[in-house]
């Protein structure tokens, strides 16, 4: 086997970025969404598609396989004698891309402006795939690892038969190292290891005052409706300053990292004299303490709305939960706290839609250490800083049950630019590139460890 140097390595990646590039594109302009209402097939579209990838850049053993959801790809090559294997996620699915009238183009067919490509799912996560596959063509027949490719076809839509997929399928997916491609850089320019992910807990709260709806004239004033009743019940999951109210909640300590105000803003399209929520550091209240956002409200439209008390009304919540904390504990609090602060003695309903671990990873040892000169190498020189995201990526917790001596790098393709989920999702090209340099010097690194 031909051992690669740095260099050459850089050269490969290169010389491959065109045609990575030009797959990319076509990845993105098959809609694959897993949400119910959504044309499926696209999904199984999507997954051939990774697999032909895959089949190209010399993983022989590839399958498509299914627990009851939508179709994830397996792709295997086995390790040389002596070296390491590495498994590689990430996911095929995208968002739904919502109002249209906020895309300047078409979601679906990618456009380069400004150094940046847009398109859903062009970065959250085809350009995570991708970064597989450039690692993966940069060496050939020389690929010093075995590889695992694993490449899930609903991690948008809750990951429902990830579980049962690993589970089935453990024999075959088992790895020394886990790289799981689908967080982000803290900024253009500056890697970043992903160390701690909250946790969530969605559900939804229903308040019933009235048996129908009643005349607000003669009734009003005296008789509850429920819509007001929600607002009172969800108001005071917040106290006065914004801080998250509901009791027994864990509050973490974060990174020693700086995130200037007006960078936040400018993130969040925040408008101008809204202020922010909360106390402490903005890097604690983003990342490492529990957040509460009402994601949607059942209730008589504004339009045609009649002068009437409304007998019911039903809000989403989604909890974001510190790492270290329990999703289970958290939702049996929250669900203490709305029955204990019904107004007027309405009739609370809570009903549970999901529940995602937290999870914090130590980033310490040989594999951490191979991934940072990595970074620090395609980023010629800046070196990687450890950060947390607000965000959940449950599945991580059940890797690290199933493959509890693994080490687990989570890595990335978005920066603070992205917009991932939102309308004009885009990749930073340039950036693109360095992730995809780090990730064939971290194969060539890890190839090195001792297992």
């Amino acid at each position: 086997m031909t051992v690669r140097t740095e260099e050459e390595l850089r050269a490969a990646i290169r010389r491959e970025m065109p045609g990575v590039r030009a797959d990319l594109e076509r990845l993105v302009r098959i809609p694959g969404i897993a949400f119910a209402g959504f044309d499926h097939g696209h999904v199984e579209r999507s997954a051939d598609a990774v697999a032909e990838l895959l089949r190209g850049a010399g993983v022989p053993d590839v399958r498509i396989v299914r627990k009851g959801g939508q179709p994830a790809v397996i792709g295997r090559r086995p390790a040389p004698p002596g070296a390491p294997t590495v498994l590689l996620y990430a996911h095929h699915d995208v968002q739904p891309v919502g109002d249209l009238a906020q895309w300047a183009s078409d979601p679906f067919e990618p456009v380069e402006r400004d150094g940046r490509l847009y398109g859903r799912g062009v970065a959250d996560d085809k350009a995570g795939v991708m970064a597989h596959i450039a690692a993966l063509r940069a060496f050939g027949d020389d690929l010093p690892v075995g590889v695992v490719v694993f490449v899930e076809g609903e991690e948008e839509y809750g990951s429902e038969s990830l579980e049962d997929l690993l589970r089935e399928y453990r024999e075959d997916i088992a790895a020394d190292v886990i790289v799981i491609a689908d967080s982000g850089n803290w900024d253009v320019g500056q890697p970043a290891l992903t160390t701690g992910l909250r946790g969530i807990v969605n559900g939804f709260v229903e308040v019933r005052t009235l048996e129908k709806a009643v005349h607000s004239g003669m009734f009003g004033g005296a008789v509850p409706d429920a819509l007001i009743t929600l607002s009172r019940l969800i108001a005071s999951l917040h106290d006065e300053n914004g801080d998250v109210a509901v009791e027994g909640l864990l509050r973490m300590p974060s990174a020693p990292l700086d995130y200037p105000e007006e960078r936040l803003r400018e993130e969040a399209g925040m408008i101008e004299g809204v202020r922010f929520i909360g106390t402490g550091r903005l890097v604690e209240r983003l990342w490492t303490r529990p957040a509460i956002a009402i994601l949607g409200i059942d209730a008589p439209p504004t339009s045609g709305a009649p002068n009437a008390l409304v007998p019911v009304a039903k809000a989403k919540f989604s909890v974001r939960i510190a790492p270290g904390d329990s999703a289970q504990r958290v939702y049996d609090s929250v669900v203490e706290h709305l029955r204990a602060h019904a107004p007027w003695g309405a009739r609370v309903t809570v009903e549970l839609e999901q529940l995602g671990e937290p999870c914090v990873i130590d980033a310490a040892g040989p594999a951490y250490d191979a991934a940072r000169e990595a970074f620090a190498a395609a980023w010629d020189g800046a070196q990687p800083v450890d950060m947390g995201i607000g965000g959940s990526i449950p599945f991580i917790a059940t890797f690290q049950e199933m493959f509890p001596k693994a080490a687990i790098l989570v890595t990335g393709v978005e920066d603070p630019q992205t917009g991932a989920h939102g309308p004009n999702e885009s990749l930073h090209l340039a950036e693109f590139e360095r992730v995809c340099i780090a990730e064939a010097l971290l194969l060539s690194k890890v190839s090195r460890l001792t297992v």
